[in-house]
């Protein structure tokens, strides 16, 4: 495996007026907070943080997802990504309340 972890955060943005939009609410940030927090702890190379597309989670938005587990986290904000970095990333324990519970959701349209 190329990476121990990858992480993904949405950046995806939308035309006013539909669904709620990743890239409108930090997404681009977090993408900035994950890369620095990876580096700043000597994971790069390890560990990668990147954009992506939509997730197809915009209700839960900003979302972000951690690979190899395919753990997807909803309403990250800037203040959470240490959090991710050290709890999920280093120590391999997914940070629980922020877990989207798929089960709840309700199918879209679009």
């Amino acid at each position: 495996m190329r990476f121990e972890k990858h992480v993904f955060i949405c950046t995806n943005e939308r035309a006013p007026g539909g669904r709620p939009s990743c890239g409108e609410a930090c997404g681009m940030e977090l993408v900035k907070l994950f890369k620095k927090a990876i580096k700043d702890r000597g994971l790069k190379g390890r560990m990668r943080a990147q954009r992506a597309g939509c997730l197809d989670a915009c209700e839960h938005g900003p979302s972000v997802v951690v690979y190899p587990e395919g753990v997807f986290y909803g309403g990250v904000k800037p203040e959470h990504v240490d959090e991710i970095v050290e709890q999920h990333l280093i120590q391999d324990r997914p940070v629980e309340r922020l877990i989207i519970d798929f089960s709840k959701d309700t199918p879209s349209d679009d």
